[in-house]
Parts: C-alpha cells; structure tokens; sequence
C-alpha cells in the first residue's frame, strides 16, 4: 500500500471501482484527519458548524486503528470507517469517501459488506448523521431508521436483517 496516494490522486469517472478494505495502522491518522474535513466540510458549513481546528481534532480524538478499516482503491486510500463494540451491537461511525468516488455504488457496496458481517452476528448497529446530509439517504436504503434527532444530528438505527437493497449491476 503506497500511504503517499492521496484519495484526489484516484482516477475519477470509474463506476463501481475496486475495492478493499484495510486495518487502519496510526500512520492513516493524518490522510483521515484531512479527509474527514474535506468530506465534512460542505455539511457543517450548511448547518453554520465548520471550524478548521475542530474537524480535524475530532477524528484525532477518537481514531482507534484496531475499529477502523481503510477503504483502498487503485492502491490509494479512499476513504476509511469505524465499527465499534457497543453495549447493545456496533456503532458505525467515521464512514468517509473520498468525495469524487461518491455517488457510484463505492459507498453501498462497503455498507452492504459491513452489514453483511454485523447481521451474521445478530446485533443491531447504531450510526448518527448530520442533518440534511445525502449520507441520510444512503443509511436508509440500508434498512436504517432514525431513533432521535436534534438540530444538528440524527440518530439511527438498524435491526439486525433489515432489508438492503441489491447490488448494482
């Protein structure tokens, strides 16, 4: 895996790219860091919430290699997620995809295998989005339902066997 390919490296325009996933090492935390607030970016500054210090100290905060998988296209990193133990199931967090690999199945198809692994163990998963984010929309095709909400965040769920959808030709 060459760390030094940043996710805007990846040739854009492929639907459905390959992909894998990768355990997270602490040499990921800065090339995360810089793509969560990429990612996030656009959403907070909608909801009046982006501070350029904030973004990034929060992934520092709360990285733990051993939950999080790397998403790796053409060698590159594309993104990463957390799946944590929870008290009742996973919780899901930290799910981020480089932004011009978005909106072509990539996001799905690395939910679907997460989910896929969770339901085989019988435990619901809980995840929070921003409001009025597109990944909301995504989380729902899943099978996940919102909890709670305020007015910045959303709270989901999602019982194990819920219904998603089928791949993409």
């Amino acid at each position: 895996m060459n760390a030094h390919i940043r996710a805007d490296e990846i040739p854009p325009g492929r639907v459905r790219p390959e992909w894998r996933l990768r355990p997270a090492e602490p040499a990921d935390l800065e090339t995360l860091v810089e793509l969560r607030a990429t990612v996030m970016r656009p959403d907070l500054e909608r909801l009046g919430r982006f501070d350029e210090r904030r973004v990034r100290q929060r992934l520092r905060d709360a990285f733990s290699p051993r939950d999080t998988a790397v998403i790796v296209v053409d060698d590159a990193v594309a993104g990463c997620v957390t799946v944590r133990p929870a008290e009742d199931g996973r919780l899901l967090e930290h799910f981020y995809l480089a932004p011009h690999l978005q909106g072509h199945g990539l996001g799905s198809a690395v939910l679907r295998a997460l989910l896929d692994g969770i339901d085989a163990d019988g435990v619901a998963v809980r995840l929070n989005v921003l409001q009025g984010s597109a990944a909301r929309r995504l989380y729902e095709r899943h099978g996940f339902t919102v909890e709670a909400e305020d007015p910045v965040d959303v709270f989901m769920v999602r019982r194990p066997g819920a219904i998603s959808p089928v791949p993409r030709a």
